[in-house]
């Protein structure tokens, strides 16, 4: 009876093991689509690639779905469509950053040389050829570098209280609320603020450390919620076993759990540093522009990187939308290097076993 039982075993079992699409079918079948999908993009006169990729990708899920139909059943069907569908969605949302870093890379390269980072646009005119963006950098860099000076500690201090202190209280969800909705404010409503508040109401001149405010209240709910999120995956046991051996709370928050929670910190920080570093409307309201180099954010205009490329690319020339493209691909680069060095410091401070 044994026997016949692992035979009618082996019976059913087998036809779901055996029948199974080669692992060289999808690609076969992705090309399969492709060359379709040239034809028919060539046969109905379709001058637009972006159509020719939308056909292959419609393809592509069909001929898998009726192949794996064919093949394997239905209920296996269902889940290479689904399969299907998740890699078409990934490549859709690929191909356009693949786009965009390749066409920076492209027009960029050609201008990035020494000169073009080491010297400003001063006595430079839109058709002239040379001049860099020197001062803009500098001045991104103050900027951004004030704005987290004042945003960090407040947002991880305030992701502290949420999460250790204030968990249930009415004011942690008065807070809470009114971080979600600054997510969601425009740069330029900051803008509009700074520029009422400190430059109209309170006569302060036009000046990076201006600018610097309006990024700092954009960097803000950014650092509070990434900050938050990584100290709620702390495990509990590690706070009471401090508490058990009669830490106080403050310290146990210092020692333990934020050390524990440095790596997700110091990536939720980069990636506030990454959505204000790009920001136009404020700069351009409260910074103002300059062409020449100024050191001191404090005083005087300045510049920055994106400002730097709205104002080239709209001057309109072939000298000045070369040297767009170049500052482009510039600020492309600080925000790499920025991550890059974060995660350097976020796996060098971590203690092992931490959260990364």
């Amino acid at each position: 009876m044994s026997s016949s039982l692992a035979n009618s075993r082996n019976s059913l079992s087998s036809p779901l093991t055996e029948r199974r699409l080669p692992r060289w079918m999808p690609a076969a079948n992705a090309a399969l689509a492709a060359l379709l999908a040239v034809a028919i993009g060539a046969g109905f006169d379709l001058s637009s690639k972006a159509q020719w990729g939308l056909i292959a990708a419609i393809l592509f899920i069909g001929i898998q779905y009726v192949a794996s139909t064919v093949v394997e059943g239905r209920r296996h069907a269902k889940n290479t469509l689904a399969t299907s569908l998740v890699w078409v969605a990934f490549l859709l949302a690929l191909l356009p950053l693949v786009s965009v870093l390749w066409m920076t890379v492209s027009k960029g390269l050609d201008v990035v040389n020494a000169n073009f980072l080491t010297h400003s646009m001063n006595n430079i005119g839109p058709n002239d050829e040379g001049g860099g963006l020197y001062h803009a950098l500098i001045g991104t860099l103050e900027q951004v570098a004030l704005a987290s000076l004042f945003a960090a500690p407040v947002g991880i201090l305030t992701a502290v209280y949420l999460v250790e202190y204030g968990r249930n209280g009415k004011l942690s969800k008065a807070v809470s609320f009114f971080v979600d909705v600054m997510t969601g404010v425009p740069s330029i409503v900051a803008g509009l603020f700074v520029l009422s508040f400190w430059i109209i109401i309170l006569n302060m001149p036009y000046t990076g450390f201006a600018g610097s405010i309006a990024l700092a209240i954009l960097m803000l709910p950014v650092v509070v919620r990434s900050t938050e999120e990584m100290l709620k995956l702390v495990p509990n046991e590690l706070r009471e076993a401090s508490l058990a051996l009669g830490v106080p709370k403050w310290l146990t928050i210092v020692r333990i759990v934020l050390p524990t929670a440095l790596g997700g910190i110091v990536t939720g920080v980069m990636l506030a540093v990454a959505r204000i570093i790009g920001e136009t409307a404020p700069i351009l309201m409260l910074v103002f522009g300059a062409d020449a180099i100024n050191m001191d954010p404090f005083n005087n205009p300045q510049s920055s990187l994106p400002l730097y490329v709205w104002t080239e690319y709209s001057r309109g020339t072939d000298q000045s939308q070369a040297r767009a493209w170049g500052g482009a691909l510039v600020l492309i680069v600080v925000v790499m290097v920025l991550n890059l060095v974060a995660r350097g410091i976020a796996r060098w401070k971590a203690p092992k076993g931490a959260t990364r």
